[in-house]
């Protein structure tokens, strides 16, 4: 491994943050790329900088003197392609030699998931950077699931008979640890990052009623339900295309599919989503 410092975006949230705390624990000296020094994890070994993907001067101010740096991919945003594409000319210009990049399952230029899109597009301008890169695509979270249940136990959405191998934040954490402590292993690789199983959502309704004891099951809504039930919150019709897609992709069968990848970087099996809920309750 480098001697030079680990960049580390996205430390503040949910999957960097985990990814930090395993750095660190195993000994791995960091620089921690953040939009408020503040709230960066006080974890030995870390620095903190402020650098927000929207200044690209900051960051490659940040990037300079690292080796390799963990691109967690920026918030849902309109501009999230550019934002990518200042990180990726700030590594360029602070000679970093290697990006690791949370992409997703499945990006592609015609993905159905509209975010998907942008992750393709991302991914296509690492390659063209001349940087070494690796995409861990991260299949939906499972995590996030029991959140997609309403107030009234119903998960709805126009995802049909489709399935998702949803994984969970805990194993992606695990993988990225362990890429970006050899990423000259990885170099050039791509990662399909799933649970072990795939799951349709009536399927996932019944493993949440099972593990918690709530009644939970999945109404699947048609596209005009679907927007029509998703227009109260008042979002740009961006992120509404988004939410919406994240349902169609699974009814078109492009979330589904489980890989051996998180077994294979972590030697241990994928968590289920059963076990996931057990854990967390």
């Amino acid at each position: 491994m480098s001697t030079l410092p680990l960049a580390v975006t996205g430390s503040t949230g949910r999957l960097g943050g985990r990814i930090a705390r395993r750095l660190a624990a195993a000994g791995v000296p960091q620089r921690l790329l953040v939009r408020d020094t503040t709230r960066a994890p006080e974890l030995p070994g870390t620095t903190a900088v402020h650098a927000t993907y929207d200044d690209g001067d900051a960051v490659r101010e940040a990037l300079t003197g690292t080796g390799t740096a963990l691109m967690v991919s920026a918030a849902e945003d309109e501009h999230r392609v550019e934002q990518h594409r200042r990180f990726v000319d700030a590594a360029v210009a602070a000679g970093v030699q290697h990006v690791v990049y949370t992409s997703f399952y499945g990006a592609s230029p015609d993905a159905t998931f509209t975010h998907a899109r942008d992750h393709a597009v991302t991914e296509q301008l690492l390659r063209a950077s001349g940087l070494r890169w690796t995409f861990l695509r991260d299949n939906l979270y499972a995590d996030f699931l029991p959140d997609v249940v309403g107030e009234d136990g119903v998960i709805r959405g126009p995802a049909g008979e489709g399935r998702v191998s949803a994984v969970t934040l805990d194993d992606l954490a695990d993988v990225a640890a362990a890429v970006l402590q050899a990423p000259a292993e990885h170099a050039g690789q791509t990662y399909d990052l799933t649970g072990p199983e795939d799951l349709t959502l009536a399927e996932v309704a019944a493993v949440i009623s099972a593990v918690t004891g709530r009644q939970v099951r999945y109404h699947p809504e048609t596209l005009d339900e679907a927007y029509a039930s998703r227009a109260s919150y008042g979002a740009p019709p961006w992120l509404v295309d988004a939410w919406v897609s994240t349902y169609t992709a699974i009814a078109a069968g492009e979330l589904a599919g489980v890989s051996s990848a998180v077994a294979d970087l972590t030697g241990r099996p994928a968590t289920s989503l059963a076990q996931h809920l057990a854990a967390r309750a």
